[in-house]
């Protein structure tokens, strides 16, 4: 069995189940931190269970508020964490035609405020430009991996 997530007609991303259900327990997990709705739901009339639909412009600014937030963290566990997941994330963004590109320094919670982990002992973070570029990476080569 499978999933299907899809924008329109095209898909983007065919998981096995497994990888498809914990894919949307993250999407849930991040939507909840952000305060942020990823755009991904089942359609409108129902159909399919197994299929799920994309909205682009939702997605587009989920996902940079989720790269936002990953490279603005400067706790090394959050970044363990959350990488898997947020190069996932990219890299179906990708395949919808959204460019993620590198955030502006500082970016702030919905509330205003500026969150950032402290970190113990308070080893040194790595810049975020580094961030970026390892997410790139990862994002690449998960791409690979997900079957259309």
């Amino acid at each position: 069995m499978s999933m299907y997530f899809d924008v329109g007609d095209e898909t983007l991303w065919n998981p096995s189940n497994g990888a498809g259900q914990l894919f949307l327990r993250q999407i849930e997990v991040f939507e909840a931190e952000l305060e942020l709705s990823s755009g991904i739901g089942r359609g409108k009339y129902g159909g399919d269970p197994d299929t799920l639909e994309v909205d682009p412009t939702v997605y587009e600014a989920f996902v940079r508020g989720l790269v936002a937030w990953h490279c603005r963290t400067g706790h090394s566990v959050v970044l363990a964490l959350s990488e898997g997941f947020v190069a996932t994330a990219v890299a179906l963004a990708r395949r919808a035609g959204i460019e993620v590109g590198t955030p502006e320094p500082r970016t702030r919670h919905a509330h205003g405020e500026v969150r950032r982990d402290v970190q113990v002992p308070g080893n040194p973070s790595a810049a975020p430009a580094v961030i970026v570029d390892a997410l790139d990476s990862r994002a690449r080569e998960v791409d690979r991996w997900m079957a259309r």
